[in-house]
């Protein structure tokens, strides 16, 4: 059971359809399907009680089910992941759900304790992690996320963008103060049932990222630093880098 005796669940959203990698789920990677490797990877974390994959593709539910996973069925079309993570609440009884998006691969166990353990002794409603980035490509790729944090390590933004935009030095003299916005949150229950019930933001629509939906509407999110590595899948050529990566072992019980 999770820190402090409070069960927590990790949901997957996952869908079929994806303007850049369709049937991405179910994309085989080292002779299993990308949402089997999401979904053992989260198994294997000791702060986890249950992993549940939540589709509207019967594709991804059958194929959950072949490999011995959980899998609920969420018909009605959802805005984002979070909106059908919070469907899923609904007919569950936890407090605490992660969201752990279906192209997240976590190849460490400790990443979610980095996210669980200080979530739990908090007082917040919503959280995430972030790592810091040392690649200027990855500073500049629209797809990696980033964000910025005040002192108490609350959100101030995220965006697709380089932010902090450094004007008169290098980023590589400036410190490296970028950061990369790992797909992971963690809600109570109320948070999540309250963010699915607000309108799209704009900022949201913008820069299609769910999670400023929440702070468009003042809802804090505590962001807590990992250094623990995890893999991305957008692409066909995030498929082929992932290949050699998931060659290595899965960290045993003596490296957490």
């Amino acid at each position: 059971m999770g820190s402090r005796g409070v069960p927590v669940m990790v949901v997957i959203p996952a869908r079929y359809g994806s303007s850049r990698f369709p049937g991405k789920p179910l994309a085989m990677l080292v002779g299993k399907p990308l949402i089997q490797h999401v979904y053992e990877r989260a198994q294997a974390s000791p702060m986890i009680d249950q992993v549940l994959v939540a589709t509207d593709d019967t594709r991804i539910r059958d194929t959950v089910q072949g490999f011995g996973g959980k899998v609920v069925t969420t018909t009605e079309p959802f805005r984002t992941g979070t909106d059908r993570v919070a469907a899923v609440a609904q007919q569950l009884p936890a407090q605490v759900f992660v969201n752990l998006q279906g192209d997240e691969i976590i190849l460490h166990p400790e990443l979610l304790t980095d996210l669980v353990t200080p979530f739990l002794a908090s007082g917040t409603g919503m959280g995430t992690l972030k790592r810091r980035l040392t690649s200027m490509a990855d500073v500049r790729n629209p797809g990696v996320v980033k964000v910025v944090t005040d002192q108490q390590g609350n959100a101030l933004y995220f965006s697709r963008a380089p932010i902090p935009h450094i004007r008169e030095r290098t980023i590589e003299s400036a410190g490296w103060l970028h950061y990369v916005h790992l797909g992971i949150y963690i809600y109570r229950r109320e948070t999540l049932l309250h963010l699915a019930e607000l309108p799209t933001s704009p900022l949201e629509e913008a820069e299609k990222l769910e999670q400023l939906r929440a702070l468009e509407h003042s809802i804090r999110i505590r962001v807590w630093e990992t250094t623990h590595p995890s893999l991305r899948i957008d692409t066909m050529e995030d498929l082929k880098e992932a290949e050699a990566v998931l060659q290595r072992p899965v960290p045993c019980s003596a490296d957490r």
